[in-house]
């Protein structure tokens, strides 16, 4: 498709589609923001999300496990806890999220509808 732009699935497209797939669900961001200032045990990060119920912070702990961003972490105790924490790919994450975060400062509408100012 000449003029288009070029080849749709070239891999900046497939790596964009699989970060969306991931970042995209809801409370994603969220808990890798929490877990970028410390390793938390579940019921703190659970504390720090309010309205994520046990099960939806267990799932998403999961995916992001499985993507290979979070380590989980079993301190036998007693009692036992489990922590988890980012692992180094997920720690290499901070400085793209950190700008993600400075566009929707100055771009996306706050609460009141009104563009933040910079």
């Amino acid at each position: 498709m000449e003029g288009s732009g070029g080849d749709p699935c070239k891999p900046a497209d497939v790596g964009m589609t699989r970060v969306f797939e991931l970042f995209g669900k809801r409370w994603t961001g969220l808990i890798v923001s929490v877990l970028m200032q410390r390793a938390v045990h579940f019921a703190e990060l659970r504390r720090a999300i309010p309205g994520i119920s046990e099960r939806m912070l267990s799932d998403r702990l999961t995916e992001l496990a499985g993507a290979g961003l979070v380590v989980r972490e079993v301190d036998e105790g007693p009692p036992l806890r489990v922590a988890y924490r980012l692992t180094e790919a997920g720690e290499a994450m901070e400085p793209a999220l950190h700008e993600l975060g400075r566009w929707a400062e100055k771009h996306l509408a706050g609460e009141s509808g009104c563009p933040k100012t910079p």
